[in-house]
């Protein structure tokens, strides 16, 4: 059985390849998720319906873990996500509690600034639209 801080990193980098049912089985059935100040979600079926819906929109995710430790089930990270949906993306801080039991995440509970989430992503949208307007002007010289 690996060990709480391996669990953990497994079930980000799993999700960070959109291995949606890879991740899910680091998942306990009975598994509580939150976005604080959001509602938990309770259970594995309300967890894979949050985590599908960036699937869905085709949101990839990126997990850039700063600090990682744990003391005995409970690991703690510190670290940067970044939701990206074509050319847009936004980066922000969060900082995750999950608790493991048995090889499998009981408890996954991030806490981030919703500011700066807001902040980034406005930020992600002026850079998607410069990136759009660089490229249709390259395009545009190309056929002359």
């Amino acid at each position: 059985m690996a060990d709480p801080k391996s669990t953990v990193t497994s079930f980000l980098t799993a999700l960070e390849h959109d291995d949606l049912d890879g991740a899910l089985s680091f998942v306990h059935a009975e598994v509580v998720y939150q976005n604080v100040p959001l509602p938990p979600a309770r259970g594995v079926e309300a967890v894979e319906k949050q985590l599908r819906m960036l699937s869905r929109y085709r949101i990839g995710f990126e997990a850039r873990v700063h600090h990682i430790a744990a003391d005995g089930p409970i690991v703690l990270t510190e670290r940067t996500d970044v939701l990206r949906a074509g050319s847009w993306d936004a980066r922000f801080w969060v900082c995750g509690t999950f608790e493991v039991r048995d090889g499998r995440i009981v408890l996954w509970r991030d806490y981030f600034d919703w500011t700066t989430v807001l902040a980034s992503s406005v930020r992600g949208a002026g850079r998607a639209v410069v990136t759009g307007v660089s490229t249709a002007l390259a395009r545009a010289r190309l056929r002359d």
